[in-house]
């Protein structure tokens, strides 16, 4: 895992001062939100447990939901590409720390502190569609990462009244000022497999779940492409 030295390293000029100032303006566009959770209860009874879990979400959705937990010691996977070095410093200026690695680099290595993360009692979030998609596709490293540690997986979906999408693959997303944000949660989902290859074969279940619970956010009073 880089130290935030070692990030910072990796990161031009202009991508160090957006490092700086993209925090502050994170900040600043969440206070205007009204935000509003639908059945968090889950996830909450199992922090106050201390018992570790798996967040699930959409990569391009990632950045309302790392603003809404931010400062909670979440481990966030980011990718080992250029890109990840500029998001896992604002993650870290936002209170969430890093791992690095994905399913298309580094992958290996990024199961393992996975699963020693969850081991340990941390909480992890992972975008299993990132970094470089395709869109909305679940890859198994969330799914077996939490089999081993005999960690649930919560899937969290979020819909906006009115956002911004990019002309990127993943469409990603950012609710304009002052907009109507729903995030919705499911129940937590234990990895019911005899091993790890079982457990890796069910992703279309697990990427349905998440599918249903952004439909939930966006049908919410909000609306999301």
């Amino acid at each position: 895992m880089k130290t935030p030295e070692e990030t910072r390293k990796g990161l031009t000029g202009i991508q160090r001062v957006a490092a700086l100032v993209g925090p502050l303006v994170i900040r600043a566009l969440y206070a205007t939100w009204r935000v509003r959770e639908i059945n968090a209860d889950g996830w909450k009874m199992l922090r106050a447990r201390h018992e570790p879990f798996v967040f699930a979400l959409w990569h391009g959705q990632m950045l309302p939901l790392v603003v809404r937990h931010r400062s909670q010691g979440i481990r966030i996977l980011i990718s080992e590409h250029r890109d990840g070095e500029l998001i896992a410093q604002i993650a870290h200026r936002l209170g969430l720390a890093a791992i690095r690695g994905s399913t298309s680099r580094g992958a290996a290595r990024a199961l393992l502190a996975m699963c020693e993360a969850l081991q340990s009692g941390a909480e992890v979030a992972v975008t299993p569609d990132g970094p470089r998609g395709p869109a909305r596709s679940f890859a198994s490293g969330a799914i077996v990462a939490a089999h081993r540690a005999g960690a649930p997986i919560i899937a969290i979906g979020v819909g906006a009244s009115s956002a911004w999408h990019l002309k990127s693959w993943d469409a990603f997303m950012i609710p304009k000022p002052f907009a109507r944000v729903t995030v919705a949660y499911s129940e937590p989902m234990y990895v019911d497999a005899v091993n790890s290859r079982a457990a890796a074969q069910q992703v279309s279940q697990f990427e349905a779940v998440l599918n249903r619970t952004v439909m939930v956010a966006q049908e919410s009073g909000c609306s999301s492409p």
